[in-house]
């Protein structure tokens, strides 16, 4: 009896007993076709959708994937299609059916035999990384924002003006730089104290963050006092009208300083405006140069009696 009801509990179809772990399975695993729509997606995709099976299978993989998301997936099946990979693995944004995104690991393999060129139907898992990929992201702005002010560390400085200036180069463009230094800011420091100190530069940052910039301009901490401001696309005029913008948005907060030489005796700060413009024939290497140029305008600044702006226009190399 025992034996015999231990072979009825193991007894169960094989294609119920897949279909009870689809079922069950906290991933989702679907079939899509080879015209890129889904021909089976397991039960779980209601969870993880919040959408009824009925609505998904039939309809295109696009109608479920943020529209900015959608080349990923074409270079993924592109690569498949190609023979270049026997499985891919990519992460996206899917559209739940109340509107609300998540990031989805999609990982998809051909299924049986098929031929090179040509699209066939694919075995699909997806996985909901929401969490995982909010973590990233947490870890990543730590590793690229300055713990102090919030601003971009000097790393993602760096990251980012040799980045600008490749594209600057390709473009044979322009683009400016701004440097600027708290005036007298180590006899702030002894004549108030580091806490002082450090709750003057969350100041000094939060009214740049004020500042209207364009969508690709950075403001980082580059260092102690000093800070930079990368402009992509701005020519001298526009680099001179931020810069200046800047001065008095800093000269406004009236932080009370008594020790600085500049009359008002409130924080204030110097202000170097660099912008390079491409072109051929000339010897300027870059970005090296347009930091050198913002670092001189910046001293003339200082020696000109500080809490001023003081400008630099250089020509740059593209090689």
């Amino acid at each position: 009896m025992a034996e015999g009801g231990a072979s009825h509990r193991h007894s169960i179809p094989a294609e119920a007993e897949l279909r009870l772990l689809a079922e069950y399975c906290t991933d989702v695993i679907a079939r899509v076709g080879a015209d890129m729509t889904f021909s089976y997606i397991s039960p779980s995709a209601e969870r993880m959708f919040r959408r009824p099976v009925s609505e998904i299978v039939g309809q295109p993989v696009r109608e479920f994937v943020f529209p900015e998301d959608l080349p990923i997936i074409a270079a993924a099946t592109a690569r498949l299609v190609a023979g270049e990979v026997d499985s891919s693995t990519i992460t996206v944004r899917a559209i739940r059916g109340d509107g609300t995104l998540l990031w989805v690991e999609v990982t998809s393999r051909p299924i049986g035999d098929y031929t090179l060129g040509q699209p066939g139907d694919r075995a699909v898992v997806m996985r909901d990384v929401t969490e995982r990929k909010a973590l990233e992201d947490q870890l990543t702005a730590m590793a690229t924002k300055d713990g102090l002010t919030g601003l971009a560390n000097r790393r993602s400085f760096d990251e980012a003006l040799a980045r600008e200036w490749r594209r600057t180069v390709r473009e044979m463009a322009q683009m400016s730089l701004l440097l600027l230094d708290l005036d007298h800011f180590k006899g702030f420091n002894d004549a108030y104290g580091h806490l002082v100190g450090d709750d003057c530069l969350r100041a000094v940052a939060a009214a740049l963050q004020g500042l209207t910039l364009g969508p690709g301009d950075l403001i980082a901490r580059y260092g102690g006092e000093e800070i930079a401001i990368i402009l992509v696309q701005a020519d001298a005029q526009g680099a001179a009208t931020v810069a200046e913008r800047a001065r008095v948005a800093i000269e406004a907060l009236a932080l009370p300083h008594e020790a600085t030489s500049v009359p008002g005796r409130v924080v204030t700060a110097s202000i170097g405006a660099a912008t390079a413009v491409v072109r051929t024939g000339v010897s300027a290497g870059m970005p090296q140069a347009l930091l050198a140029a913002a670092d001189r305008a910046l001293y003339q600044a200082k020696a000109g009696g500080r809490n001023r702006v003081e400008t630099a226009l250089i020509l740059a190399a593209p090689d």
